[in-house]
């Protein structure tokens, strides 16, 4: 599977030269494709009869030393993290949101060999490459969940995932995987919407428990054209099963998640 692989399977005379200088002291690609497959197993939620969705876009925040060296070799390394990411989704029976996608950026506040990954839904994801981008600081909500590490020691195993409410946009499936899910155009969101009508933050989803029960509400972002549930433009408000959601010129539909 190339780079990645190889450093995997211990064949460090394989990397040696330009790869193995560059990245001497600094995050490993390595330490990125495994940082990636945990974050899937974090965000897997079950879909029934054994299969489970996970996030298609993997943004990795990386320093400006990081991003300074592994920015030179970026076309290479997106596409053997994607074929990482793949072949774990594989072997999971996990079905992405979407493409598979990666994409480096640089971001704010991260010393030499800390990065963060930001999971999030799109079900067409962006083709375009990042230059060097400033990202916004991670937001210290439950939806974020990032990655931010020095790999130093073995992940317990994943937890198995547990059945979601979703959202049904196009015909496609989004299980609303965090108790907070945003909805949006901006990359940062969760579930991305290319939608010229949807504000960059949107609107959020919030999954809360009541006992044995799941309880959601959706609430409005101060979004430019409003969300809708059921063709009443709200504030927030609690969602039923089967409920219609508008933003922009996107329609969802709720899902309770029982099966």
């Amino acid at each position: 599977m190339g780079f990645i692989n190889r450093v995997e399977h211990g064949l460090a005379k394989a990397v040696h030269g330009a790869f193995a200088k560059a990245f001497r002291s600094e995050v490993q690609p390595v330490e990125i494709a495994s940082a990636i497959r945990r974050a899937m197993d974090d965000k897997a939620a079950l879909l029934g009869h054994g299969r489970a969705m996970v996030p298609n876009l993997y943004t990795i925040e990386l320093s400006e030393t990081d991003y300074a060296r592994l920015g030179d070799f970026e076309d290479d390394l997106d596409e053997d993290l994607i074929a990482s990411a793949q072949e774990h989704a594989d072997s999971q029976g996990y079905q992405p949101g979407g493409p598979l996608e990666v994409h480096l950026i640089e971001g704010e506040g991260l010393e030499t060999g800390v990065f963060r990954v930001r999971p999030a839904t799109a079900k067409r994801a962006d083709a375009h490459r990042h230059e060097t981008v400033r990202a916004p600081a991670p937001r210290s909500t439950p939806s974020s969940t990032a990655v931010e590490e020095r790999l130093a020691s073995q992940r317990p195993a994943r937890p198995t995932p547990a059945a979601r409410p979703w959202l049904e946009i196009g015909g496609d499936r989004y299980p609303l995987l965090a108790s907070l899910t945003t909805l949006g155009r901006d990359e940062s969101a969760d579930i991305v919407l290319e939608d010229p009508g949807v504000s960059r933050q949107h609107s959020e989803i919030r999954v809360t428990n009541d006992g044995p029960h799941l309880l959601t509400s959706i609430r409005d972002l101060n979004s430019t054209n409003g969300t809708f549930v059921n063709g009443d433009r709200i504030t927030s408000q609690r969602l039923q099963d089967g409920d219609r959601i508008t933003i922009g010129r996107t329609s969802a539909t709720f899902r309770a998640g029982r099966w």
